[in-house]
């Protein structure tokens, strides 16, 4: 199984990249994390909803074919990591690509949330969205280290 890792942003410091690199690897073929970044629109214009909608349509259409979708959203479900590893067991067992979509500045479009059969929050907090991809990284990692009795998971 693939998990995609559809995210807003590109050129990020190489400390995302290799934050995310370093947990991505360690995660065996078979719960592959593959990133596919979009390019953000342009901040200056101020139009805030056509910047998310464009956005939403460019992660819509890097959507993997019958992609089971999960939003990582402030109003999603806290989960802690046994929920993350549970939800990761139903994924692998249920054999579809999963896409992880994480939005920009401005959040996820209307049209990515409706797409969502799950939405999950980090926290209350807000995360600078190159932080949101080591953080998914790294909890997808001890999620299945839990899942496979690995000693990272403690």
């Amino acid at each position: 199984m693939q998990i995609h890792m559809i995210a807003v942003g590109n050129k990020m410091p190489d400390w995302v990249q290799q934050g995310y690199n370093e947990y991505a690897k360690r995660l065996p073929r078979e719960c592959e994390l593959l990133l596919k970044e979009i390019a953000p629109d342009k901040r200056r214009s101020g139009d805030i909803a056509r910047i998310t909608k464009d956005e939403g349509e460019r992660m819509i259409a890097a959507l993997p074919s019958r992609a089971h979708v999960v939003t990582l959203d402030i109003p999603g479900k806290p989960w802690t990591t046994p929920n993350l590893a549970q939800a990761l067991q139903r994924w692998l067992g249920n054999g579809q690509p999963v896409a992880l979509m994480i939005g920009g500045p401005e959040g996820l479009s209307q049209q990515v949330r409706d797409l969502a059969q799950e939405s999950w929050s980090l926290s209350p907090l807000t995360f600078p969205h190159p932080l949101v991809r080591v953080i998914v990284a790294e909890q997808i990692y001890r999620a299945w280290s839990l899942l496979n009795n690995h000693p990272y998971h403690r």
